[in-house]
């Protein structure tokens, strides 16, 4: 991005323009056409412009003070666009003082000569604002104003083994600094699993194939299992290898809470594939409690007896819960059955969990119900024109509705298993070892896991954690650590704005902080600072955050003041 003077109709213009390519060819366009430059030199806006300009020159050099005219294009450099809106995740950097953490870090028996501090906030400012290679962010690494030149590439990636080996540190320190700079209370719990791709299809101990979430079959992967609490805020996470089905990754996770983060009384809320028997006892153990999703399909005939028979549902209660309708759909019901689960060990013991049984029909979950079925059954009709294909397929998704009595003979559509199916539609069930909790309480902690499921999007999009280019183990693992740091930053600011009635979303937040840029210019051998024009909802951010934003014309000089003011 540039100032240009162009001659057109014997006038000359000052234009702002930028190259940019398109179809492989490089192309400028006009981003802001100043007008002509005899008349702006007559113009008293544009007359402020400049002696501004002048004014700043005559109070930061004593060698020239002459006013300061653009006379022509080689009067003014190529306009540097610098970000300076990283400030607002520094100051919540330093308000958490993850600074002074890593930096105590590095100088405990390692021989660490770089700045730690400034590499690691340099990788997860570039995750937050424009998530890219480490490669590309140490060629990129200018374009934040005031970060010196003094950072090698060598240094981002040591810096990920570094925090590979403090991890679990700094997940502890993280957890009790929000703990109490921001009064976190953590009573209830969401976790969930989600699988994170690599460029590469080497296995090894960590890396290893598996069922993606991602639909990615020939790529190998890591699971990752991610704790956050009731406002959307990562608590801790866990990495396992690739094979790792959902279900086994609780032991670790419940180590976690017991011992890293001494959690005596907790309700851990969960979907259906990390409901195991053994899970739930586990969770009883140590201690907490559970609220997880039920497969209802698999239950026995006595609850399902209990499922269609219509007598005992009760309805929810407006006022406990105004916005039942916008969530379940034009009715909703449930009904509540008292159980005890019991449950046999590895080695046949039994044991007994007191549970409550919590079944709910939706109207809206009906209709998305149906709809699901319909695109399968569709889908199955259309595999029914290809058989030759069916044979390849698990018995899972369109493949459920096809059946044969014996491999002899052709596949048909399954009526039977369709109808079966359509009983169900409308119909969940959540059980609960928390038998002290109201219905529309238990109802709403597992109503709300759709935050865990919107943290893995925001993980996945705007962080884009995926897919991974580091290929040894302690640097894939150095990689979630940033991926941790940007988003712990990002969820509290969050959490915030929320509080100060600021609902800005994460999209929205970020677009806003990359927009706060300065120009950077050189005119006549001196360096100034244009402020560019703000995204919506930048204002917000910066009052929220208590952050006098800079002037919009001011020395470069006056610039490294306000970064290092506003730190």
């Amino acid at each position: 991005m540039f100032i240009k003077i162009t001659n057109a109709g014997g006038y000359q213009y000052v234009r702002l323009v930028e190259n940019y390519r398109e179809n492989a060819k490089e192309k400028q366009r006009v981003l802001f056409n100043f007008g002509r430059l005899d008349l702006l030199k007559s113009d008293p806006a544009f007359k402020n412009i400049v002696k501004k300009l002048s004014d700043i020159v005559e109070r930061t050099t004593t060698e020239n003070t002459e006013a300061v005219t653009i006379e022509s294009e080689e009067d003014v450099s190529d306009a540097v666009i610098k970000n300076w809106g990283y400030i607002v995740f520094r100051k919540l950097w330093e308000e958490l003082e993850i600074d002074k953490f890593l930096k105590e870090k590095a100088t405990k028996g390692r021989k660490i000569k770089f700045d730690v501090d400034k590499v690691s906030f340099l990788m997860t400012i570039q995750r937050l604002i424009e998530p890219m290679s480490k490669l590309r962010t140490y060629h990129q690494r200018n374009k934040y104003f005031g970060f010196e030149e003094d950072i090698d590439l060598n240094q981002l990636y040591r810096c990920l083994d570094f925090l590979d080996s403090i991890k679990e540190d700094l997940e502890t320190y993280l957890y009790q600094k929000n703990r109490d700079l921001f009064k976190m209370v953590v009573d209830v719990v969401f976790y969930d699993v989600t699988t994170i791709y690599f460029e590469s299809c080497r296995a090894d101990e960590l890396k290893n194939f598996g069922f993606s979430k991602d639909n990615k079959i020939n790529e190998v992967q890591v699971v990752l299992g991610l704790l956050v609490d009731k406002e959307g805020r990562p608590i801790g996470y866990e990495l396992f290898p690739g094979n790792t089905i959902d279900s086994k990754t609780m032991v670790k996770i419940l180590r976690k809470l017991k011992e890293k983060f001494s959690i005596d009384k907790i309700v851990i809320v969960a979907d259906k594939g990390l409901n195991s028997r053994l899970n739930l006892k586990m969770i009883k153990e140590a201690g907490y409690d559970y609220i997880v999703a039920s497969r209802l399909k698999n239950a026995s005939k006595e609850v399902l007896d209990e499922v269609f028979e219509q007598e005992g549902y009760k309805r929810l209660d407006g006022k406990s819960c105004l916005n039942a309708e916008e969530i379940y759909g034009d009715e909703f019901k449930y009904k509540v059955l008292e159980r005890t689960n019991v449950i046999k060990d590895e080695e046949g013991k039994e044991f007994k969990i007191e549970e409550r049984l919590i079944i709910t029909y939706s109207s809206k979950r009906a209709k998305k119900d149906k709809e699901d079925r319909e695109r399968l059954v569709s889908k199955a009709k259309e595999l029914l024109e290809n058989k030759g294909s069916i044979t390849a397929l698990e018995k899972k998704g369109a493949r459920k509705y096809l059946k044969r009595k014996s491999k002899s003979e052709e596949y048909v559509l399954d009526e039977e298993a369709i109808k079966r199916d359509e009983k169900f539609d409308g119909y969940y069930a959540i059980q609960t070892s928390k038998k002290d909790m109201d219905v529309e309480e238990v109802l709403g902690a597992y109503h709300d896991l759709w935050k865990i499921e919107q943290s893995f999007r925001v993980m996945k999009s705007c962080l884009e954690v995926r897919p991974i280019y580091h290929f040894t183990e302690s640097r894939i693992k150095g990689h979630f650590v940033i991926c941790f740091l940007a988003f712990l930053l990002q969820r509290t600011l969050e959490y915030i704005l929320r509080k100060k009635g600021k609902g800005i979303s994460s999209e929205r937040i970020m677009e806003a902080i990359d927009s706060m840029n300065f120009f950077e210019i050189e005119i006549k051998g001196k360096k100034y600072l244009i402020k560019q024009r703000t995204e919506e909802g930048a204002g917000d951010i910066l009052n929220v955050m208590k952050i006098k934003g800079p002037k919009n014309f001011i020395t470069y000089e006056e610039g490294l003041e306000f970064i290092g003011i506003s730190k």
